[in-house]
């Protein structure tokens, strides 16, 4: 094994991963086994650590299991990945026979149940991240299943979950999907040890120390770290105390001033310990990680991924066809918009790789002759924050500010697009490279600090359309948003139109917005569609809230309150008022015409029925809209529900009989469900 630092001085930028070493030109690129025989074929007798995860196995550095098994093994450690294992047996867990130092468990990339259902709680279609888009392939809640089933293979082994939907959890947190406040995925997991955050210099560090002979206790004082203290261990003097998993299950003002607390904790160089009771026993969630060095990032995307799936997969995996030719140039982002995780699951500092790694990386692909030539995108969380940070490090040290560039940029910010539009202009001059795209959000109001930046993204990185997301137009909602003014949008749409047309280009915008946010009526959704009809938008898709665990306008959702001023704020949280909402952002539609006609009348907008130049739409129903609402009343009186004839053939279940073939949810030799 090379010898890597364990731990960072506190206060310094982690760095225990620059010692890497990289792929090199001529390096064997073989994916990690997933197999018994895969490992034999290594020479290996055994694995060090089993990676279990809900996705398919894609060995491209914008995969979890990918980059954190590409880690552990340059650190020479020997890894098996388990995907999507059948959770109804510990089976697969035991493939490889019994791992020597732990298992790591991920649900995947996406939170399980944002995977599996839509904002209307309805089963997906799909899933992104399983080979043909199949759905079914890993469980509800994916963490609590590997868990318990990796306990259940090797009861001795310690386990290690990580990942976002872990991540997201390790607290008292809401479910949108059950309406309810659920404790610390630890208690309902049974976890060793929560890694929280992106987790590279974690794991590795958990690898050395406990093949070093420490315990699982003995990892307590990491960074990055959350875990449960037995009911008889005293709680931690140096943590900050959080409200009570009682009193934020029964008290939403407790629930929100928890949310504040987590929140004003998040900065690693400032963030103090904390710890939540839940009955008698205490979660003690430690300070978050440090960003880690351009250095260390320049050897995670270095190291000698296949870029490919696994080769054992027979049909296409969309979330690989998506990315398989972007370029992953940062990660974090310091926007820290209340609806979206990525500011808590990255962090708010800004990492960077080096231009030469990203050129490297670029050279590569170009090299490829499977490549067509076009890179699709090349960014990160977002398009334009590459290598901007604070230009006082010893204020950022103190600062408590959830979003450095809300209610307005920080005076203190770096936003200079120069070493962005450098490494742009040589990405697009680099042999075998025809065009390089950009795909990523655009932070508008810093992209309008930056003519150059304008300038070169309108002539040579759009292919036609440009996605941005506004997201809406009302102020308050903005503001619970922690986003721009509405004309920021109306700017920026200016100066990309004024250089599209300077470049002799026709090129177009295509904006995003979201329904039933918090703060957003009916009367904030009305004026919404007024300003799309009038602009001439036609969204094709629409973004509906989801309550993802953790975020602050999940807090507002829940509770009503803004969790820092402690204010009210509409929540649009029946599902007949989130579908009025939906329609009205697509009120062109035909079948949207009955709750387009019902939001306007109840919001005493009737003036926008009719023929004026703000209609929306028009006095008489379309002949669409008549027979949408006729298959829809068809619906309503369909399936077995009504009038339903038994079925003479169809078995009749004992009481000892599980209503599955294969046994009840994930614990199959329960004798009841």
């Amino acid at each position: 094994m090379s010898d890597l630092p364990i731990l960072d001085r506190p206060g310094t930028t982690g760095n225990s991963l620059a010692h890497l070493p990289t792929a090199g030109p001529s390096a064997q690129r073989t994916v990690l086994p997933m197999t018994a025989e895969e490992m034999r074929q290594r020479g290996w007798d055994g694995v060090d650590v089993v990676f279990v995860t809900g996705d398919a196995y894609v060995d491209h550095p914008s995969f979890a299991m990918a980059i954190l098994g590409r880690i552990l093994e340059a650190a020479g450690f020997r890894v098996g990945i388990v995907s999507q294992p059948d959770w109804r047996s510990a089976d697969a867990w035991k493939r490889f026979g019994k791992p020597r130092l732990f298992y790591a468990i991920s649900a995947g990339n996406m939170d399980s149940m944002i995977n599996h259902y839509t904002a209307n709680r309805k089963v997906r279609n799909d899933d992104a991240y399983s080979p043909g888009g199949r759905i079914g392939m890993r469980p509800d809640r994916a963490t609590l299943a590997y868990c318990q089933r990796a306990r259940e293979a090797y009861k001795d082994v310690p386990v290690i979950a990580g990942a976002v939907e872990a991540s997201l959890r390790r607290l008292a947190h809401y479910d949108y999907w059950s309406d309810k406040v659920r404790r610390s995925i630890l208690l309902d997991c049974k976890a060793d040890m929560l890694v929280f955050g992106m987790g590279e210099e974690g794991i590795v560090e958990i690898a050395r120390r406990l093949e070093a002979g420490e315990s699982v206790r003995d990892l307590r004082d990491m960074r990055g770290v959350a875990f449960a203290l037995g009911a008889s261990e005293p709680d931690p003097d140096d943590a900050l105390a959080l409200p009570s998993f009682e009193q934020v299950r029964d008290d939403k003002l407790a629930f929100a001033e928890a949310t504040k607390i987590i929140h004003n904790e998040t900065n690693p160089y400032n963030a103090r310990r904390l710890m939540q009771k839940h009955d008698r026993r205490t979660i003690v969630c430690n300070r978050p990680a440090l960003p880690i060095s351009q250095a260390s990032m320049d050897r995670i995307y270095g190291l000698p991924y296949t870029r490919l799936p696994h080769p054992t997969y027979t049909e296409p995996i969309p979330a690989f066809e998506m990315i398989k030719e972007s370029i992953t140039i940062m990660r974090g982002c310091f926007g820290g918009c209340t609806f979206c995780s990525i500011t808590t699951h990255q962090g708010r500092i800004i990492q960077s790789r080096s231009e030469k790694s990203i050129l490297g990386e670029i050279r590569e692909m170009g090299n490829d002759p499977q490549f067509k030539g076009t890179i699709s995108d090349i960014g990160g969380p977002t398009a334009n924050m590459y290598q901007m940070k604070c230009t006082k490090p010893e204020v950022e040290a103190v600062c408590r500010r959830q979003s450095c560039v809300h209610p307005k940029i920080c005076k203190l910010l770096g936003t200079d697009h120069d070493p962005l539009i450098e490494v742009m202009e040589k990405a697009r001059k680099t042999p075998g490279i025809k065009k390089v795209l950009v795909a990523s959000g655009i932070r508008m109001d810093l992209a309008r600090r930056s003519p150059r930046y304008m300038r070169d993204l309108s002539r040579h990185h759009v292919g036609g359309h440009l996605k941005v997301a506004p997201e809406h137009t009302d102020a308050g909602v903005l503001s619970r948003m922690r986003k721009p003014s509405g004309d920021d949008f109306e700017k920026f749409a200016d100066a990309f139109n004024h250089e599209s047309n300077k470049a002799g280009k026709k090129q177009y915008l295509i904006p995003y917005f979201i329904s039933s946010h918090p703060g957003s009526d009916l009367h904030a959704m009305i004026d919404l569609a007024v300003y799309l009809k009038r602009s001439g938008y036609r969204p094709d898709q629409v973004q509906d809230f989801i309550p993802a665990p953790f975020d602050v306008a999940t807090a507002m959702y829940h509770t009503g309150i803004d969790p820092f001023s402690k204010k009210p704020v509409y929540i649009a949280k029946h599902l007949r008022d989130r579908k009025l909402q939906r329609a009205l952002m697509q009120f062109f539609k035909p079948e949207n015409y009955v709750e387009v006609r019902q939001a306007l009348l109840k919001a005493g907008r009737g003036d926008l029925i009719g023929s004026g130049c703000d209609a929306l739409i028009p006095a008489r129903p379309p002949r669409e809209a008549i027979l949408k609402r006729r298959e829809k009343a068809g619906e309503q009186f369909a399936g077995q529900y009504v009038h339903t004839v038994p079925n003479p053939e169809k078995k009749k279940r004992t009481k000892k009989e599980s209503r599955h073939s294969e046994g009840a949810g994930y614990r199959p030799k329960r004798k009841s469900r």
